[in-house]
Protein backbone atom coordinates (compact mmCIF):
# COMPACT_ATOMS: atom_id res chain seq x y z
CA UNK A 1 0.00 0.00 0.00
CA UNK A 2 0.98 3.63 -0.45
CA UNK A 3 0.65 6.16 2.39
CA UNK A 4 0.59 9.93 1.98
CA UNK A 5 1.48 10.81 5.57
CA UNK A 6 0.52 14.47 5.50
CA UNK A 7 0.48 17.15 8.17
CA UNK A 8 -3.22 17.81 7.64
CA UNK A 9 -4.54 14.55 6.16
CA UNK A 10 -3.38 10.96 5.72
CA UNK A 11 -4.38 9.11 2.55
CA UNK A 12 -3.92 5.38 2.01
CA UNK A 13 -3.76 3.76 -1.43
CA UNK A 14 -4.16 -0.01 -1.65
CA UNK A 15 -2.91 -1.90 -4.68
CA UNK A 16 -5.78 -2.77 -7.00
CA UNK A 17 -8.33 -0.76 -4.98
CA UNK A 18 -7.16 2.85 -5.24
CA UNK A 19 -7.49 5.42 -2.44
CA UNK A 20 -9.43 3.69 0.34
CA UNK A 21 -8.83 6.09 3.24
CA UNK A 22 -8.64 9.87 3.54
CA UNK A 23 -8.77 11.15 7.10
CA UNK A 24 -7.28 14.04 9.11
CA UNK A 25 -3.94 13.38 10.83
CA UNK A 26 -5.37 14.00 14.30
CA UNK A 27 -5.49 11.81 17.41
CA UNK A 28 -7.56 12.46 20.55
CA UNK A 29 -5.64 11.28 23.62
CA UNK A 30 -6.57 10.94 27.28
CA UNK A 31 -3.96 13.09 29.05
CA UNK A 32 -4.32 11.09 32.29
CA UNK A 33 -3.45 7.57 31.14
CA UNK A 34 -2.25 8.23 27.57
CA UNK A 35 -4.93 6.08 25.92
CA UNK A 36 -6.14 6.89 22.40
CA UNK A 37 -9.82 7.86 22.34
CA UNK A 38 -10.35 8.55 18.64
CA UNK A 39 -8.39 8.95 15.41
CA UNK A 40 -8.99 10.81 12.16
CA UNK A 41 -12.27 12.58 11.35
CA UNK A 42 -13.76 11.78 14.75
CA UNK A 43 -10.74 13.26 16.51
CA UNK A 44 -10.67 16.40 14.34
CA UNK A 45 -14.17 17.31 15.47
CA UNK A 46 -12.81 17.58 19.02
CA UNK A 47 -10.13 20.22 18.24
CA UNK A 48 -10.75 23.24 20.44
CA UNK A 49 -13.71 21.53 22.14
CA UNK A 50 -12.07 19.12 24.59
CA UNK A 51 -12.03 19.15 28.41
CA UNK A 52 -8.74 19.43 30.26
CA UNK A 53 -8.19 15.66 30.44
CA UNK A 54 -8.47 15.14 26.66
CA UNK A 55 -5.97 16.53 24.14
CA UNK A 56 -6.38 16.57 20.35
CA UNK A 57 -2.86 15.94 19.02
CA UNK A 58 -1.52 16.42 15.51
CA UNK A 59 1.52 14.10 15.51
CA UNK A 60 2.99 15.62 12.35
CA UNK A 61 4.18 19.21 12.14
CA UNK A 62 5.79 20.88 9.15
CA UNK A 63 5.66 17.62 7.21
CA UNK A 64 7.65 15.54 9.72
CA UNK A 65 6.87 13.48 12.81
CA UNK A 66 6.70 15.64 15.93
CA UNK A 67 5.26 13.01 18.31
CA UNK A 68 6.68 9.59 17.50
CA UNK A 69 4.45 7.49 19.77
CA UNK A 70 1.20 9.14 18.66
CA UNK A 71 2.24 8.92 14.98
CA UNK A 72 2.88 5.19 15.39
CA UNK A 73 -0.53 4.67 17.00
CA UNK A 74 -2.25 6.68 14.26
CA UNK A 75 -0.52 4.67 11.53
CA UNK A 76 -1.40 1.41 13.25
CA UNK A 77 -5.06 2.48 13.43
CA UNK A 78 -5.22 3.46 9.76
CA UNK A 79 -3.46 0.28 8.58
CA UNK A 80 -5.77 -1.88 10.70
CA UNK A 81 -8.79 0.01 9.37
CA UNK A 82 -7.72 -0.65 5.77
CA UNK A 83 -6.65 -4.27 6.15
CA UNK A 84 -9.52 -5.24 8.47
CA UNK A 85 -9.35 -8.42 10.51
CA UNK A 86 -7.11 -10.25 8.04
CA UNK A 87 -4.01 -11.67 9.69
CA UNK A 88 -1.81 -11.32 6.62
CA UNK A 89 -1.67 -7.65 7.54
CA UNK A 90 2.05 -6.97 7.44
CA UNK A 91 2.01 -5.06 4.16
CA UNK A 92 4.82 -3.55 2.18
CA UNK A 93 4.28 0.21 2.08
CA UNK A 94 5.56 3.24 0.22
CA UNK A 95 5.50 6.41 2.36
CA UNK A 96 5.87 10.00 1.14
CA UNK A 97 8.40 12.28 2.82
CA UNK A 98 9.33 15.94 2.18
CA UNK A 99 12.34 16.57 -0.07
CA UNK A 100 14.07 18.58 2.67
CA UNK A 101 13.82 15.86 5.30
CA UNK A 102 16.88 15.14 7.44
CA UNK A 103 18.36 11.70 8.08
CA UNK A 104 16.97 11.64 11.63
CA UNK A 105 13.48 12.57 10.44
CA UNK A 106 13.76 9.96 7.69
CA UNK A 107 14.61 7.23 10.19
CA UNK A 108 11.71 8.35 12.40
CA UNK A 109 9.25 7.75 9.54
CA UNK A 110 10.69 4.29 8.83
CA UNK A 111 10.68 3.37 12.52
CA UNK A 112 7.11 4.59 13.07
CA UNK A 113 5.83 2.61 10.07
CA UNK A 114 7.74 -0.50 11.19
CA UNK A 115 6.35 -0.26 14.72
CA UNK A 116 2.86 0.06 13.24
CA UNK A 117 3.15 -3.46 11.83
CA UNK A 118 4.61 -2.89 8.37
CA UNK A 119 6.79 -5.60 6.84
CA UNK A 120 8.86 -3.40 4.50
CA UNK A 121 9.07 0.40 4.18
CA UNK A 122 10.08 2.36 1.08
CA UNK A 123 10.22 6.15 0.92
CA UNK A 124 9.43 8.45 -2.00
CA UNK A 125 9.88 12.22 -1.96
CA UNK A 126 6.63 14.18 -2.06
CA UNK A 127 7.35 16.31 -5.15
CA UNK A 128 8.22 13.16 -7.13
CA UNK A 129 5.02 11.43 -6.01
CA UNK A 130 2.99 14.58 -6.80
CA UNK A 131 4.52 14.79 -10.29
CA UNK A 132 3.73 11.13 -10.96
CA UNK A 133 0.18 11.60 -9.69
CA UNK A 134 -0.29 14.73 -11.84
CA UNK A 135 0.72 12.77 -14.94
CA UNK A 136 3.97 14.61 -15.66
CA UNK A 137 6.62 12.79 -17.78
CA UNK A 138 9.05 12.28 -14.90
CA UNK A 139 11.09 9.64 -16.73
CA UNK A 140 11.79 11.69 -19.86
CA UNK A 141 14.80 14.01 -20.37
CA UNK A 142 12.62 17.10 -20.17
CA UNK A 143 12.07 19.54 -17.34
CA UNK A 144 8.87 19.41 -15.28
CA UNK A 145 8.25 21.77 -12.37
CA UNK A 146 5.93 20.79 -9.55
CA UNK A 147 4.76 22.91 -6.59
CA UNK A 148 3.07 20.80 -3.90
CA UNK A 149 1.44 22.97 -1.23
CA UNK A 150 0.37 20.79 1.67
CA UNK A 151 -0.55 21.48 5.27
CA UNK A 152 2.93 21.82 6.76
CA UNK A 153 5.36 22.25 3.86
CA UNK A 154 5.51 23.58 0.32
CA UNK A 155 7.64 21.37 -1.93
CA UNK A 156 9.03 22.95 -5.09
CA UNK A 157 11.03 20.73 -7.45
CA UNK A 158 12.28 20.48 -11.00
CA UNK A 159 12.23 16.86 -12.18
CA UNK A 160 13.94 15.23 -15.17
CA UNK A 161 14.87 11.63 -16.08
CA UNK A 162 13.33 10.14 -12.95
CA UNK A 163 15.21 12.36 -10.49
CA UNK A 164 15.02 15.74 -8.77
CA UNK A 165 17.36 18.24 -10.42
CA UNK A 166 16.78 21.06 -7.96
CA UNK A 167 14.32 21.41 -5.11
CA UNK A 168 13.33 23.60 -2.20
CA UNK A 169 11.20 22.73 0.81
CA UNK A 170 9.78 25.59 2.88
CA UNK A 171 7.73 25.14 6.02
CA UNK A 172 5.10 27.61 4.88
CA UNK A 173 1.86 26.10 3.65
CA UNK A 174 -1.78 25.62 4.69
CA UNK A 175 -1.14 25.71 8.45
CA UNK A 176 0.88 28.93 8.08
CA UNK A 177 -2.03 30.48 6.16
CA UNK A 178 -4.46 29.55 8.95
CA UNK A 179 -2.06 31.03 11.53
CA UNK A 180 -1.73 34.22 9.46
CA UNK A 181 -5.52 34.68 9.42
CA UNK A 182 -5.73 34.06 13.18
CA UNK A 183 -2.94 36.55 13.85
CA UNK A 184 -4.52 39.20 11.60
CA UNK A 185 -7.91 38.94 13.30
CA UNK A 186 -6.26 39.08 16.72
CA UNK A 187 -4.18 42.19 15.91
CA UNK A 188 -6.72 44.08 13.80
CA UNK A 189 -10.04 43.20 15.45
CA UNK A 190 -8.83 42.11 18.91
CA UNK A 191 -10.64 38.80 18.61
CA UNK A 192 -9.40 35.28 19.33
CA UNK A 193 -10.50 32.54 16.95
CA UNK A 194 -9.86 28.81 16.63
CA UNK A 195 -7.79 27.09 13.96
CA UNK A 196 -10.85 25.34 12.51
CA UNK A 197 -12.55 28.72 12.05
CA UNK A 198 -9.42 30.11 10.38
CA UNK A 199 -9.36 27.14 8.00
CA UNK A 200 -13.02 27.73 7.17
CA UNK A 201 -12.34 31.41 6.40
CA UNK A 202 -9.40 30.47 4.16
CA UNK A 203 -11.49 27.99 2.19
CA UNK A 204 -14.54 30.26 1.96
CA UNK A 205 -13.11 33.65 0.97
CA UNK A 206 -9.31 33.25 0.93
CA UNK A 207 -7.46 34.37 -2.19
CA UNK A 208 -3.95 35.19 -3.37
CA UNK A 209 -4.97 37.66 -6.08
CA UNK A 210 -7.98 39.97 -6.51
CA UNK A 211 -9.69 37.71 -9.05
CA UNK A 212 -13.17 38.92 -9.97
CA UNK A 213 -14.78 35.65 -10.97
CA UNK A 214 -14.09 31.97 -11.00
CA UNK A 215 -13.41 30.31 -14.34
CA UNK A 216 -16.15 28.61 -16.34
CA UNK A 217 -14.67 25.22 -15.37
CA UNK A 218 -14.85 26.11 -11.67
CA UNK A 219 -18.45 27.25 -12.08
CA UNK A 220 -19.36 23.94 -13.72
CA UNK A 221 -17.79 22.01 -10.84
CA UNK A 222 -19.66 24.13 -8.30
CA UNK A 223 -22.90 23.61 -10.24
CA UNK A 224 -22.45 19.84 -10.01
CA UNK A 225 -21.78 20.07 -6.28
CA UNK A 226 -24.77 22.35 -5.75
CA UNK A 227 -26.98 19.76 -7.43
CA UNK A 228 -25.65 16.99 -5.19
CA UNK A 229 -24.96 17.42 -1.48
CA UNK A 230 -23.08 20.71 -1.11
CA UNK A 231 -25.10 23.83 -0.38
CA UNK A 232 -23.78 26.98 -2.05
CA UNK A 233 -25.33 30.12 -0.65
CA UNK A 234 -26.13 33.14 -2.81
CA UNK A 235 -23.91 36.17 -2.26
CA UNK A 236 -23.60 39.69 -3.59
CA UNK A 237 -20.63 40.38 -5.85
CA UNK A 238 -19.88 43.57 -7.73
CA UNK A 239 -20.47 43.27 -11.49
CA UNK A 240 -23.06 41.55 -13.62
CA UNK A 241 -23.52 37.85 -13.21
CA UNK A 242 -24.15 37.53 -16.91
CA UNK A 243 -20.46 38.25 -17.58
CA UNK A 244 -19.64 34.59 -16.87
CA UNK A 245 -22.83 32.87 -18.01
CA UNK A 246 -21.63 32.12 -21.59
CA UNK A 247 -23.96 34.53 -23.34
CA UNK A 248 -26.92 33.93 -21.07
CA UNK A 249 -27.00 37.47 -19.69
CA UNK A 250 -30.52 37.92 -21.00
CA UNK A 251 -31.88 34.95 -19.10
CA UNK A 252 -32.73 36.06 -15.60
CA UNK A 253 -32.89 32.55 -14.14
CA UNK A 254 -29.47 31.63 -15.50
CA UNK A 255 -28.01 34.90 -14.24
CA UNK A 256 -29.35 34.27 -10.74
CA UNK A 257 -27.94 30.73 -10.78
CA UNK A 258 -24.50 31.97 -11.87
CA UNK A 259 -24.62 34.72 -9.25
CA UNK A 260 -25.23 32.11 -6.58
CA UNK A 261 -22.11 30.24 -7.69
CA UNK A 262 -19.74 33.21 -7.59
CA UNK A 263 -17.19 33.26 -4.78
CA UNK A 264 -18.39 35.14 -1.69
CA UNK A 265 -16.77 38.45 -0.83
CA UNK A 266 -17.35 38.24 2.93
CA UNK A 267 -18.14 35.79 5.70
CA UNK A 268 -19.22 35.95 9.34
CA UNK A 269 -17.15 34.31 12.07
CA UNK A 270 -17.49 33.89 15.82
CA UNK A 271 -14.82 34.06 18.46
CA UNK A 272 -13.91 35.65 21.79
CA UNK A 273 -13.35 39.36 22.31
CA UNK A 274 -9.85 39.94 23.70
CA UNK A 275 -10.87 42.95 25.77
CA UNK A 276 -14.14 41.83 27.36
CA UNK A 277 -13.66 38.06 27.16
CA UNK A 278 -17.20 37.69 25.82
CA UNK A 279 -18.31 35.94 22.62
CA UNK A 280 -18.10 38.15 19.55
CA UNK A 281 -19.34 38.05 15.96
CA UNK A 282 -17.24 39.58 13.18
CA UNK A 283 -17.67 40.01 9.44
CA UNK A 284 -14.47 39.56 7.41
CA UNK A 285 -14.09 40.66 3.78
CA UNK A 286 -12.15 38.84 1.08
CA UNK A 287 -9.79 41.81 0.79
CA UNK A 288 -8.89 41.58 4.48
CA UNK A 289 -8.20 37.86 4.22
CA UNK A 290 -6.10 38.40 1.09
CA UNK A 291 -4.05 40.95 3.02
CA UNK A 292 -3.66 38.51 5.92
CA UNK A 293 -2.42 35.79 3.53
CA UNK A 294 0.07 38.04 1.75
CA UNK A 295 3.10 36.94 3.82
CA UNK A 296 2.75 33.14 3.42
CA UNK A 297 1.80 33.55 -0.25
CA UNK A 298 4.89 35.68 -0.83
CA UNK A 299 7.04 33.02 0.85
CA UNK A 300 5.68 30.42 -1.60
CA UNK A 301 6.31 32.73 -4.55
CA UNK A 302 9.85 33.32 -3.29
CA UNK A 303 10.52 29.57 -3.01
CA UNK A 304 9.38 29.03 -6.61
CA UNK A 305 11.50 31.95 -7.82
CA UNK A 306 14.63 30.69 -6.03
CA UNK A 307 14.14 27.19 -7.44
CA UNK A 308 13.85 28.62 -10.94
CA UNK A 309 17.07 30.58 -10.35
CA UNK A 310 18.89 27.29 -9.65
CA UNK A 311 17.41 25.46 -12.65
CA UNK A 312 19.73 24.68 -15.61
CA UNK A 313 18.92 26.82 -18.69
CA UNK A 314 17.76 23.91 -20.87
CA UNK A 315 15.28 22.73 -18.25
CA UNK A 316 14.16 26.31 -17.61
CA UNK A 317 13.24 26.51 -21.29
CA UNK A 318 11.16 23.34 -20.94
CA UNK A 319 9.34 24.84 -17.96
CA UNK A 320 8.58 27.99 -19.96
CA UNK A 321 6.91 25.80 -22.58
CA UNK A 322 5.16 23.31 -20.30
CA UNK A 323 4.39 25.57 -17.34
CA UNK A 324 4.39 24.98 -13.58
CA UNK A 325 1.91 22.48 -12.08
CA UNK A 326 0.33 23.12 -8.66
CA UNK A 327 -0.80 20.25 -6.43
CA UNK A 328 -1.87 19.85 -2.81
CA UNK A 329 -4.66 21.52 -0.87
CA UNK A 330 -2.97 24.93 -1.12
CA UNK A 331 -3.36 24.81 -4.91
CA UNK A 332 -7.09 25.36 -4.34
CA UNK A 333 -6.44 28.85 -2.88
CA UNK A 334 -8.29 31.10 -5.29
CA UNK A 335 -6.03 33.17 -7.53
CA UNK A 336 -2.76 31.49 -6.50
CA UNK A 337 -2.10 30.28 -10.05
CA UNK A 338 -2.78 33.80 -11.35
CA UNK A 339 -0.46 35.36 -8.75
CA UNK A 340 2.40 32.97 -9.57
CA UNK A 341 1.94 33.45 -13.31
CA UNK A 342 2.03 37.24 -12.96
CA UNK A 343 5.05 37.24 -10.62
CA UNK A 344 7.14 34.74 -12.61
CA UNK A 345 5.86 35.39 -16.14
CA UNK A 346 5.38 31.68 -16.87
CA UNK A 347 2.24 29.55 -17.33
CA UNK A 348 0.89 28.04 -14.10
CA UNK A 349 -1.65 25.21 -14.06
CA UNK A 350 -3.58 23.51 -11.27
CA UNK A 351 -3.51 19.70 -11.54
CA UNK A 352 -6.68 17.67 -11.77
CA UNK A 353 -7.69 16.51 -8.26
CA UNK A 354 -4.75 18.33 -6.60
CA UNK A 355 -5.66 16.97 -3.16
CA UNK A 356 -5.09 13.38 -4.29
CA UNK A 357 -2.02 13.80 -6.52
CA UNK A 358 0.55 12.71 -3.93
CA UNK A 359 -1.52 9.68 -2.88
CA UNK A 360 -2.17 8.71 -6.51
CA UNK A 361 1.55 9.05 -7.31
CA UNK A 362 2.41 6.90 -4.31
CA UNK A 363 -0.14 4.37 -5.49
CA UNK A 364 1.43 4.23 -8.94
CA UNK A 365 4.76 3.48 -7.26
CA UNK A 366 2.99 0.56 -5.59
CA UNK A 367 1.25 -0.64 -8.76
CA UNK A 368 4.37 -0.33 -10.96
CA UNK A 369 6.88 -1.12 -8.24
CA UNK A 370 9.58 -2.54 -10.53
CA UNK A 371 9.27 0.19 -13.19
CA UNK A 372 9.39 3.04 -10.65
CA UNK A 373 11.83 1.42 -8.23
CA UNK A 374 14.50 3.99 -9.10
CA UNK A 375 12.46 6.83 -7.56
CA UNK A 376 12.05 4.93 -4.28
CA UNK A 377 14.53 5.19 -1.42
CA UNK A 378 16.50 7.76 -3.40
CA UNK A 379 19.04 9.72 -1.41
CA UNK A 380 17.29 12.85 -0.10
CA UNK A 381 17.97 15.95 -2.18
CA UNK A 382 19.39 17.80 0.85
CA UNK A 383 21.89 14.99 1.52
CA UNK A 384 23.03 15.01 -2.11
CA UNK A 385 23.58 18.77 -1.96
CA UNK A 386 25.66 18.41 1.22
CA UNK A 387 27.73 15.62 -0.39
CA UNK A 388 28.47 17.87 -3.36
CA UNK A 389 29.71 20.53 -0.98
Amino acid sequence: MGIDLGTANTLVYVRGRGIVLNEPSVVAVNAVDGSVLSVGSEAKRTIGRTPSNIVAVRPLRDGVIADFEIAERMLRHFIKKVTGARRLSRPRVVVCVPSGITGVERRAVIEAASQAGVRQVHLVEEPMAAAIGAGLPVGEPTGSMIVDIGGGTTEVAVISMGGIVTARSVRTAGDAMDAAITSYVKKTHSMAMGERTAEHVKMAIGSAAPTGYWSADALRVLAERAESDVQVSSVTIGGAAGDVSDGAAGEEAEAERTQALLPPDRCTIRGRDQASGLPKTLELTAEEVRHALSEPVEAIVGAVRQTLDETPPELAGDIMDRGVVLTGGGALLRGLDTRLSQELDIPVLVADDPLDCVAVGTGRCVEDFDALRKVLDAQPYRALQMARG
